[in-house]
């Protein structure tokens, strides 16, 4: 397994991508779509995780139109600073159409099925992946805002899988109510997390929860396995 950068082109330009190639590939790829602190070594990792389980993974840098190559992490209360501020500058259409522009490479470079996970802002896109996008299968992990946009429900055509954190501090618990009245079968799978905050699968995090993060870990493989095999 070996990880590389390399260049997406998109709509409005090129950006990068971290891409983990995994030592025995099934064929599938799956785009990682990052938090609010850029492609850094928290998705790098999730990347490569997904590749030692024999996919194709690439994390495209969706706040390249902000600055190029945000990495940054969750540590300090200046880089908590800076990620808000990256977070009300993204332009989340415009992350859409970036997010098709690395499933539209992948397609063409020969991946047979692409499927796309998210956390946190990537949470709230990898739901909006399956609404905008070709995807074959999504994963959500505690998206923010997805009940703002319920009403595109409708126009998603293949399989996603949502983790809700029951006690998320950016998600309220009318939030939630309302994914889940809206977000049902056969096209969406919601799995909630009694006593878990935002972030409880990033590890490191204030409000990791390594029981909890492997259970969500593994439904997702399990998804995955299913829907891009």
């Amino acid at each position: 397994m070996a990880g590389r950068n390399i260049t997406v082109a998109g709509k409005d330009g090129s950006f990068g991508a971290y891409m983990a190639v995994p030592e025995k590939g099934n064929g599938a790829t799956i785009v990682v779509i990052q938090e609010i602190f850029g492609v850094n070594k928290v998705m790098r990792d999730t990347a490569d995780w997904l590749a030692g389980q024999g996919y194709y993974a690439v994390c495209p840098d969706l706040f390249w139109r902000i600055e190029p190559g945000i990495d940054i992490t969750d540590q300090t209360d200046a880089e908590w600073e800076k990620a808000f501020s990256y977070f009300k500058a993204f332009n989340v259409d415009k992350g859409i159409e970036d997010i098709a522009a690395t499933i539209a490479l992948s397609r063409q470079h020969g991946a047979g099925k692409v499927g796309a996970v998210g956390y946190c802002l990537g949470g709230l896109l990898a739901y909006l992946t399956a609404t905008r996008t070709d995807a074959d299968a999504t994963a959500s992990y505690y998206g923010v805002g997805i009940d703002n946009y319920l009403g595109e429900a409708g126009k998603a055509k293949k399989p996603a899988l949502l983790h809700i954190a029951e006690e998320d501090g950016f998600v309220s618990k009318e939030s939630q109510a309302k994914m889940i009245a809206g977000l049902t079968a056969p096209n969406f799978e919601l799995h909630t997390y009694p006593g878990r905050d935002h972030a409880f699968a990033r590890v490191g995090g204030k409000h990791y929860h390594a029981g909890d993060a492997a259970i969500a870990n593994a439904r997702t493989l399990a998804f995955f396995a299913r829907e891009l095999g």
